[in-house]
């Protein structure tokens, strides 16, 4: 769970042609609380799904 990759290929998400898939993005709050709502006011649509 490292919160740096998750957020770079997140972002990196933002721009691809199809669904990206960040299992635990919320580990990204480690370092930037709020990022995930952050991507979300950037056009990002989530979904929090449980872990298993």
């Amino acid at each position: 769970d490292d919160h740096r990759v998750a957020m770079s290929l997140a972002v990196a998400g933002l721009v691809a042609a199809e669904m990206t898939v960040v299992t635990d993005a919320q580990c990204a709050s480690d370092s930037f609380p709020g990022f995930v709502e952050t991507l979300q006011r950037l056009g990002a649509r989530t979904l929090n799904t449980p872990a298993g």
